[in-house]
């Protein structure tokens, strides 16, 4: 099969997906940006641009040192990583689109977008869970992304906000940047730019709800997935003010007394001196700001622009009874059809239970590429929350195909769907070992 296409940016070679019947159009640039400079979209390229191949992540902790290694990095690198081999870039702003085979321009399938999760300082859009979604096999064109993180994707300096007239959020504009660049691609991929579905986890999530708040993305987005990322009450968004100290004395510790300097500063010196620097403030200052463009300076619950979603979270995630009382309440929030759920399934191969980010597996269909002896019920699950997603896609509402029925989260209905252990339905999770959960985990994202 012949994987090239044309696109208003010019032609790309494509290649065959990991799973049969579908096509996969890797390392594709959708911006530049120098660092701490805004993204400019790409518009076009010369010759037959190769999408057979990964790019570059952005820079980034485990670039630096081996996380097999680190007692605290050891359990998601032997989950996602182990045996992968990256490249790390301060230019990673690439995306990866996988489509069904012989897909034509006219299809026009509904779009789905992820962004990957990591606590705004780690992760990438191709590691072996996000490698070559199902979704494609049920009707639905898949975008995952690079994006700048950490000290690249978050800084903000009074210098760089005299310079721009804002600053912060470098990678959450590379996020829109990519959402642009589908609108005005995806087509010449068979997708329709009018159907575009937003998802993340974590921090990706947390993107998720920014984007959808954001005068930016008006016209954007269709619908949103958000899985363990709704903590804006947990964590509200500051000003960029409240991070300048911090940043001027990373700048301080790269031996830089100039912005121009240190842009320059070498990027292994500039993580060294943020990691330490990181150990007296919590969080490293790599958080979402208010910067009064993509993040308007109003409170989140006055900036928020329902669309239809899809929430939840998992039942040994991070503080997991606070996140699953966040998801019933940002789908509540949405005024149009949204849906709750709770995902406990407890993955075979250890007593971990549900842990965070252990549902991303069943939500991409990729459990062949995980160590973990999954069972036929495994497989079950997942087919069943990747024919719910497809589903939402296609028509704003998961239900259908002979699933169990979900019940959108209306007043006076406070049930979830419960996916994981039992049979799939509508029910409520078991406060008693959620709050037991909350008081004891020892769980940590990424």
């Amino acid at each position: 099969m012949d994987y090239r296409i044309k696109t208003p940016c010019g032609e790309l070679q494509g290649c065959a997906g990991r799973i049969p019947g579908v096509a996969a159009y890797k390392g594709i640039r959708y911006a530049s940006a120098g660092r701490w400079e805004y993204p400019v979209l790409v518009k076009g390229w010369h010759g037959i641009y190769d999408a057979t191949r990964y790019r570059s992540c952005c820079y980034q902790p485990r670039a630096f040192a081996d996380e097999g290694k680190d007692a605290e990095k050891a359990f998601y690198y032997n989950e996602f990583r182990k045996g992968e081999r990256y490249t790390y870039s301060e230019d990673c702003l690439f995306l990866n689109v996988f489509t069904p085979d012989g897909v034509k321009e006219t299809d026009r399938l509904p779009v789905l977008v992820y962004i990957h999760g990591g606590g705004f300082v780690g992760g990438c859009g191709h590691e072996k869970h996000f490698d070559c979604p199902v979704w494609p096999v049920k009707g639905v064109i898949g975008v995952t992304l690079n994006y700048r993180l950490g000290p690249l994707g978050f800084a903000a300096l009074p210098e760089l906000k005299q310079e721009a007239g804002f600053t912060g959020n470098y990678g959450l504009f590379d996020q829109l940047a990519a959402l642009r660049w589908v609108r005005e691609n995806i087509a010449a991929f068979g997708g329709d730019p009018e159907k575009i579905t937003l998802m993340g986890q974590s921090a990706g999530g947390m993107s998720v709800q920014l984007h959808c708040e954001s005068p930016l993305s008006d016209g954007l987005i269709s619908g949103a997935v958000i899985s363990s990322g709704t903590l804006d009450k947990l964590f509200p968004t500051p000003m960029p003010e409240k991070y300048y100290d911090f940043w001027h004395a990373v700048m301080a510790d790269c031996g830089c007394d100039t912005l121009e300097a240190f842009r320059n500063a070498p990027v292994e010196r500039l993580f060294a001196a943020w990691k330490e620097r990181s150990k007296e403030q919590k969080g490293g200052g790599c958080f979402p700001c208010m910067d009064g463009r993509l993040v308007p300076e109003t409170p989140a619950g006055t900036r928020k622009k329902p669309v239809p979603c899809m929430v939840g979270s998992t039942s040994e995630d991070v503080v997991p009874a606070l996140l699953h009382r966040a998801c019933k309440d940002w789908a509540r929030t949405q005024e149009k059809k949204s849906y709750a759920w709770y995902f406990d399934r407890r993955l075979p191969g250890d007593g971990k239970g549900a842990w965070h980010s252990s549902d991303l597996w069943y939500w991409f269909g990729t459990l062949p590429n995980c160590w973990r002896p999954m069972t036929e019920k495994d497989y079950d699950l997942s087919r069943q929350m990747t024919d719910y997603l497809a589903n939402f896609c296609k028509y704003g509402d998961p239900n259908g195909g002979g699933l169990a029925a979900w019940l959108p989260m209306v007043k006076g209905q406070r049930k979830v769907l419960c996916l994981g252990e039992g049979q799939t339905r509508m029910g409520r999770p078991d406060v008693t070992r959620l709050v037991k959960n909350t008081l004891t985990s020892k769980a940590k994202g990424e």
